[in-house]
């Protein structure tokens, strides 16, 4: 991962436990020793007559092998201390540099850390931030492995190797690089396991990509045809982001229905290809009630409906029109629905009888505050079981959840969760949910009724392009415009030569 000519310049501090972790650590560093007697550093929280089994083994090896005698082969001892509160606090003050082992805790963790494991994930931390590598084993340190929650003491490792397969906290958590790695578990006793928790990988979304891909008699119609209704007065921001990533995604046509008086604003600020439409409006100008006969209409023959950036959720007038808007477009309507932001906010506390279908599926694109809304819970609840809460929500509704984060999830009817790796913390910005509300649906418009794969797609291209934007800006000055504008790139580098154009085959004669 880091390369040869780096590990063999660095020292390596290897930091164990008490448990299996722990003689983990304990083979590292006797392996490490082995290819060239790097400087090695081991700190064991704990005495070793307190360590069982294996790890117990392993770490007397290694204490074997730090002995003096070992200097005669002309490397350089193993330096091996077990550790209490006041060492590690002293350590604390040290600026060491080079790579760090965290091989603390490993998969049997249930509760937060205090004590010494506290504080040495204090000090491998405060180490990190001085430009230590730290490479976790297993799990990074404090983290529960079977669950999302990531709000206790924990280590914020630079990359995690993990064993055979990624526990739910590899998945979940956003910190660093992964690495899975093989220790001979047959790869069909895994396949057996049926999982409802899945990565998404590239492969996938290359598959998407190529069976949604143009054909050559293509026409705009062919392609989709998307209303986004969105915007109000003050916020037609949204819905020019939105609409121009409709386009950018491959889709024929967007109309975007707005209020009367953010119509004409919204003209100067979208991209010339967006159509437009006034709906009535509320006095403070925003979508009112009265619209929903004329936004049904607008329904007739479209491809996908979206509805929610930037249309303002303060006016029981304007909740009232998403309410009776996604309650009755199966009167108008015969295909996939994406609602996000403020159309989610309308409809929180979620209708009870509001259930999607296969054949009319509803894709909502919440943040942890918005699902927490529709829930009736609190963000700090939705955090603590993410997985749990976004599969609940999608299987009682029959609806597909975008819960959306570091590490977003994409929940399914059927109760399968998929998690994206694609993303940054740059992506924390104004307009980005927009960005992918209009990316959800501009994919949804080429592939109608392959909606759970279409925002699979959605999510992990509005991701890779944010992590594209990233490498050409930094993620301090990164907005959602640049998102777009790196969209292109993302889908090339998915679909390959798929996506590209060919010359034609007709030579001038």
């Amino acid at each position: 991962h880091y390369g040869e000519d780096v590990i063999q310049s660095e020292t390596w501090s290897v930091f164990c436990g008490k448990g299996n972790n722990g003689g983990d650590g304990a083979v590292i560093a006797r392996l490490l020793w082995m290819r060239g007697g790097f400087h090695i550093r081991v700190y064991l929280l704990g005495e070793l007559d307190e360590i069982r089994g294996e790890a117990r083994a392993n770490l007397e090896a290694l204490r074997k092998i730090a002995s003096k005698e070992t200097a005669k082969c002309g490397w350089r001892p193993i330096e091996f201390r077990m550790v209490c509160e006041a060492e590690l606090q002293e350590l604390a003050f040290e600026q060491p540099t080079g790579f760090c082992i965290d091989a603390l805790l490993g998969t049997g963790l249930t509760r937060p850390v205090e004590g010494l494991y506290a504080t040495a994930i204090e000090v491998i931390n405060q180490w990190n931030s001085f430009g230590v590598n730290v490479i976790s084993v297993d799990v990074p340190s404090g983290l529960p492995s079977d669950s999302t929650d990531s709000t206790s003491l924990h280590i914020s490792p630079n990359l995690t190797v993990t064993f055979t397969a990624p526990k739910v906290a590899n998945a979940t958590f956003a910190d660093g690089s992964l690495t899975i790695a093989s220790i001979g578990t047959p790869l069909h006793l895994i396949d057996e396991v049926k999982s409802p928790l899945e990565i998404i990988e590239e492969s996938d979304v290359r598959l998407f990509l190529r069976r949604s891909r143009r054909k050559a008699e293509a026409h705009k119609n062919a392609v989709g045809d998307v209303l986004l209704i969105a915007g109000s007065r003050g916020k037609t921001g949204a819905a020019a982001l939105s609409s121009e990533t409709v386009l950018r995604a491959g889709a024929g046509l967007v109309t975007v229905a707005t209020s009367k008086s953010a119509q004409a604003l919204l003209v100067t600020q979208a991209r010339p290809e967006v159509m437009t439409e006034a709906l009535a409006e509320t006095d403070d100008g925003a979508i009112s009630q009265e619209a929903v006969k004329q936004a049904l209409q607008l329904a007739h023959k479209k491809t996908v409906i979206a509805i929610g950036p930037g249309l303002s959720s303060s006016d029981e007038s304007t909740r009232a029109f998403v309410r009776e808007l996604v309650q009755q477009r199966a009167t108008a309507f015969s295909g996939p629905m994406v609602i996000d932001a403020d159309g989610l906010n309308a409809l929180a506390p979620w209708p009870k009888e509001l259930k999607g279908s296969d054949e009319l599926p509803i894709i909502l694109t919440p943040h942890p505050g918005e699902m927490a809304r529709l829930i009736g819970k609190t963000n700090a609840d939705v955090e603590a079981d993410r997985i749990g809460i976004a599969r609940e929500f999608a299987t009682k509704h029959h609806v597909i959840v975008v819960l959306k984060g570091s590490r977003s999830l994409i929940a399914a009817p059927d109760g399968n969760v998929y998690v994206n790796p694609t993303g940054n913390a740059g992506m924390a910005t104004a307009g980005s949910g927009d960005v992918l509300t209009g990316l959800i649906a501009g994919l949804l418009a080429q592939a109608p009724t392959d909606a759970l794969d279409t925002t699979i797609a959605g999510v992990y291209l509005h991701g890779l392009a944010g992590d594209i934007a990233a490498s050409k800006l930094g993620m301090r000055s990164m907005i959602a415009s640049d998102i777009i504008a790196n969209l292109s790139e993302a889908i090339l580098q998915v679909g390959g030569e798929d996506e590209k154009g060919k010359p034609s085959a007709i030579t001038q004669i």
